[in-house]
């Protein structure tokens, strides 16, 4: 994408990166940083809404949304490093203003410049390589339920992950759920486990020894189970492996050194 002023880009850092793993939202902004554009991040955002609008708390959810559009208003694009996040803003928020015709418009305009980041560095911003290099051993990658089902995104990680050299080795059943489905892992929790242990076995016999997503809340759960199950694979955001930030902080759930 060539431009003659840099696109304004809004991370959207999302709640669970926030909380668990900052270090995803600093390699998102270095990647989108690498790849042109005058990134910001609102220091007013909050939760898109997902939570509440999975357990059905229409009114929480319009709130948050509300909110959302507030904190975002004025930015040629909005960038998550979740798929799952992204497809809540794209496809599920504008219908929680059905009733509103103002805020509708403005939720439908928003809307259409929501990308998962590794969409928007591929698809939008035309990055075809970055600048990171690979020097450690196969991966696997595990596609998130949102991510690919509402956002399409399969193809593009694979790609740049590719262009710094690393080797990926496909997961069997990659499409298939980990199980964490957000409220559904509390509501179904022992099917849930049961579809993570399939999910951390199918991991473990790629002989990877990186498993990678775009979803924070399928890392969690997957780094759980393959935790507690003694395997020894680590668990990482793609967004750390792409922006070359491995040896910053240790993997997911590992101990810091």
């Amino acid at each position: 994408m060539m431009t003659d002023k840099p696109p304004r880009v809004g991370l959207f850092v999302t709640c669970l990166v926030d909380l668990y793993r900052p270090s995803v939202g600093f390699a998102a902004m270095r990647l989108l940083e690498q790849a042109g554009c005058q990134v910001e991040v609102p220091r007013v955002q909050t939760c898109c809404g997902q939570p509440a609008y999975n357990a059905g708390d229409r009114a929480t959810a319009t709130s948050l949304a509300r909110a959302f559009l507030d904190a975002f208003r004025g930015f040629d694009y909005v960038v998550a490093p979740s798929g799952s996040c992204a497809g809540m803003l794209r496809t599920h928020m504008p219908h929680l203003f059905d009733d509103d015709p103002n805020f509708r418009l403005g939720a439908d305009s928003l809307a259409g410049r929501v990308f998962e980041l590794t969409s928007f560095l591929t698809d939008v911003m035309g990055v075809g390589e970055v600048a990171a290099r690979w020097s450690g051993g196969s991966v696997t990658y595990h596609d998130s339920c949102a991510g690919l089902r509402e956002l399409k995104v399969r193809e593009q990680p694979r790609q740049l992950l590719r262009s710094m050299g690393v080797p990926v080795t496909e997961l069997p059943d990659a499409d298939v759920c980990c199980g964490f489905g957000g409220t559904f892992c509390v509501k179904y929790p022992d099917i849930s486990t049961r579809m993570v242990t399939d999910k951390a076995r199918a991991v473990a016999d790629t002989g990877a020894g990186l498993l990678l997503a775009g979803d924070m809340g399928c890392l969690l759960n997957m780094a759980g189970r393959l935790s507690r199950e003694g395997r020894p694979v680590e668990v990482r955001h793609v967004a750390e492996v792409l922006a070359g930030m491995t040896n910053d902080v240790p993997a997911i759930g590992a101990p810091a050194s």
